[in-house]
């Protein structure tokens, strides 16, 4: 390996050359107490920065082996460490001067969850971090002199001050680590006492803004109603107290404003763990929880909604129904079903963003359209089938409807911000009107076997799609895959380890983009993601682009199923994490979703 002097007199040899020269100082280099290893360098300085990582083994970090043995200490402590090294990062930013992104050091923004990032990864070799930099030039010419002042002056400082556990409050590290112990503690009672979701006193459930995911000052503290109230002992804390949500159909109702959305809300963030100080770092959800809503548009492929829907005027098949423009309640009954194929052990729906008809149809509306005249089988009427049958239970806030009060198992109303356990009085107002009239058909679980075709890149300027025509291939750009120089090879010069055919030219991948929380692209097909609302980091949409090409090129062959696609998928990321999904390097930018979000956006490609 080649020393820290030697790259110090390889760039200043560089000087003043071009800006491609600098592609000249990719590859691995030994400083004192690391590896600086740059492994992308940017084509110009106006161009997306530079990828770099350093190596630390765990002899010189010194990190307690107990921090990172579990995967939620682990987890903690990489995200711990990811926000060092930013706050570290801040100092020193654009310090450097030049052109363009000249001097920009960056990583990875962690917001108010935790969650594993490609930025820092703790190995059983040691830590990994990377990042970005931005090469510094004079319009297009080389400024040695300032990426010299980063690469030996800046960046030492900053791994040094953020990166060894001697430098660090350890009082702060052992924190970060327990607050991470005692959440996994949670998650594991809810498991074992059959409940849902747990919110504990004190808990600060209201954001500061609907832009900002910090939270609002003098807000009201979550209070547990007494009939609902559980103490659990954590291996860190000691005692906590909280609202425990049994499994079952759990309805929150309420005036306007009095916080029904605001805990719903909080429940389905809380997949995730949250740092001290967020206010949720409590607030606790089985973590295949799934928010349900209406998604006027989305498209749909093969899916059995016949539990929803049936008998349709066209006579059209609802076991394998498709169509490229799904209505509110199709959304949504795709939306429920889907969710079983992925797993979903709850359900959390908010009546707002759902479609009425889907939801419920009162009375009189039976009466005027009589039952073989409606399709739709609403979810008032599959609930209770959900849970008995399926084992799914549902969180669902409602305000214009009392219907759902008869197959309700708890009853929450929010007065103030404040919840108050109604079951009791509810259900002995229940016994004096008459229920709502269900007449659903037999409930039957699908099978969940949609077979979804192979998709071929066959050779350079083609590739064969999954309708069989050839179409034209788009060439890769930056961050989607290997750079022109070793397209379709891999590092001994071979071709593409992971399936690419090198017939008449290299093998390409498609090229992947990301539109925040908004949506991703695949080549020219975009995915929308806007209505996955429990997606909170533009990084996991990244991730999802990386993971969905990297399903479509390696693991579709016209014989697996959704569920055996998505778990090859998977599979592949636990065996060696972010590697199968990228080229010739892992960058920054990446965070890991849930299998859940993995399921939707295979759902939702329209290719």
């Amino acid at each position: 390996m080649k020393t820290q002097t030697e790259l110090r007199t390889l760039l200043r040899s560089i000087d003043h050359k071009s800006y491609p020269a600098y592609k000249s100082l990719a590859g691995a280099w030994k400083f004192d107490r690391y590896t600086l290893v740059i492994d992308h360098v940017q084509g110009d300085p106006f161009a997306a920065p530079s990828s770099l990582h350093v190596e630390i083994p765990h002899t010189l970090a010194k990190f307690p082996p107990a921090y990172y043995q579990r995967d939620c200490s682990r987890i903690a402590l990489q995200d711990y460490l990811t926000r060092q090294v930013a706050k570290q990062f801040e100092q020193y930013n654009f310090r450097a001067k030049g052109s363009g992104k000249s001097g920009l050091l960056s990583i990875s923004r962690c917001g108010q969850a935790v969650l594993e990032r490609s930025a820092c990864s703790i190995t059983g070799n040691g830590l990994i971090v990377r990042f970005h930099v931005g090469f510094p030039a004079f319009g297009r010419t080389i400024n040695a002199g300032e990426l010299d002042k980063i690469l030996f002056e800046f960046l030492p400082r900053c791994v040094e001050n953020s990166l060894f556990y001697a430098r660090l409050d350890s009082r702060k590290v052992e924190a970060a680590v327990h607050l991470a112990e005692d959440q996994n503690e949670v998650r594991r009672i809810l498991k074992e006492e059959k409940l849902v979701a747990f919110v504990a006193n004190g808990s600060v459930l209201p954001r500061k803004s609907g832009v900002s995911d910090l939270p609002m000052a003098d807000s009201i503290p979550f209070t547990s109603p007494a009939s609902m109230e559980r103490t659990f002992q954590l291996p860190h804390r000691g005692e906590i107290s909280g609202m425990a949500v049994p499994e079952g159909i759990t309805l929150i109702v309420g005036g306007g404003y009095h916080g029904k959305s605001t805990l719903l809300e909080a429940i389905q963030m809380g997949v995730y763990d949250h740092i001290a100080g967020d206010g949720r770092e409590f607030v606790i959800t089985d973590d295949t929880a799934l928010k349900l809503r209406a998604e006027d548009g989305r498209s749909i492929r093969n899916v059995d909604i016949s539990l929803f829907i049936n008998d349709l005027p066209n006579k059209k098949d609802t076991t394998k129904f498709s169509t490229e423009d799904a209505s509110g309640s199709t959304s949504q009954a795709a939306g429920v079903v889907e969710g079983m194929e992925a797993g979903a052990r709850l359900f959390l729906i908010d009546e707002d963003t759902s479609a009425t008809n889907f939801m419920v149809r009162d009375e009189f509306m039976q009466q005027v359209i009589v039952r073989d005249k409606e399709p739709i089988t609403p979810f008032l009427e599959r609930a209770g089938e959900l849970y008995g049958k399926a084992g799914i239970s549902t969180i669902l806030v409602a305000g214009s409807s009392g219907a759902f009060f008869y197959i309700a198992d708890h009853i929450l109303m929010m007065d103030c911000y404040r919840p108050v356990d109604i079951t009791e009085k509810v259900k002995a107002l229940c016994s004096g009107h008459a229920a709502p009239r269900t007449q659903a058909p037999g409930f039957a679980v699908p099978e969940f076997t949609r077979v979804l075709p192979a998709f071929r890149k066959t050779r350079k300027g083609h590739d064969r799609g999954w309708d069989g025509r050839e179409q034209e291939a788009r060439s890769i750009g930056y961050g989607g895959g290997r750079g022109k120089e070793n397209a379709g090879q891999d590092e001994r010069g071979r071709g593409d380890a992971r399936g690419g055919q090198r017939e008449a030219g290299r093998y390409e991948h498609m090229k992947t983009k990301a539109y925040g929380l908004e949506s991703f692209s695949l080549d020219k097909e975009e995915v929308n993601v806007r209505y996955l609302e429990q997606l909170l980091d533009s990084e996991q949409v990244n991730a999802l682009a990386h993971l969905l090409r990297y399903g479509l090129e390696q693991v579709l062959d016209g014989k697996k199923s959704v569920r055996q696609t998505v778990q090859a998928i998977w599979s592949a990321w636990e065996k060696e994490e972010w590697k199968p999904f990228c080229s010739s390097f892992v960058p920054c930018g990446l965070a890991k979703p849930r299998i859940q979000e993995l399921y939707a956006c295979l759902n939702r490609f329209r290719g």
